[in-house]
């Protein structure tokens, strides 16, 4: 398995997975809205001047089989980064194979790189499954509000 930076080459690749994400999040009953997002708004935001946001890839069996996006943030009274991980998913035959932990793992890797104090995201609570995971690797449940379970992970590994 190989985990690889998103290039410019990649728009339309990332626009499906953001399809995929959407509809695993419909399924579960924790998203209901309309995805806004396009391959133009993709390739404005992620690989313009200022990038926004960035992607990485998990490659298997000669094709992509799962995708994280994130960014930083920036906390003045740490005065150092951490990462926000809005999206991490991998496509359902892949899982449980080790994709997911390939991509946290590499993420882990980014946040080292950048003296990050801590990768933070959301998962529905109705994600068993994927809390599991996060559980697994070490993250913990900050909070919880409704269905919306906010995680941090500051151990990498």
């Amino acid at each position: 398995m190989k985990v690889r930076p998103a290039t410019p080459d990649d728009v339309s690749l990332i626009f499906s997975f953001i399809q995929k994400k959407s509809e695993f999040d419909r399924n579960i009953g924790a998203f209901s809205g309309v995805l806004r997002v396009s391959e133009e708004k993709i390739h404005k935001t992620l690989f313009g001047t200022i990038p926004f946001a960035y992607v990485l890839f998990a490659e298997a069996l000669g094709r992509e089989v799962g995708f994280a996006l994130y960014g930083f943030r920036y906390s003045s009274f740490a005065g150092q980064p951490s990462i926000w991980l809005d999206d991490l998913y991998v496509d359902e035959e892949m899982r449980s194979q080790g994709v997911g932990g390939a991509l946290m793992a590499r993420l882990a890797e980014i946040a080292r790189e950048n003296d990050c104090t801590h990768i933070a995201w959301n998962a529905d609570a109705r994600n068993i499954r994927g809390l599991s995971f996060y559980q697994r690797l070490g993250a913990e449940v900050t909070e919880q509000k409704e269905n919306r379970c906010f995680l941090t992970w500051v151990r990498w590994g």
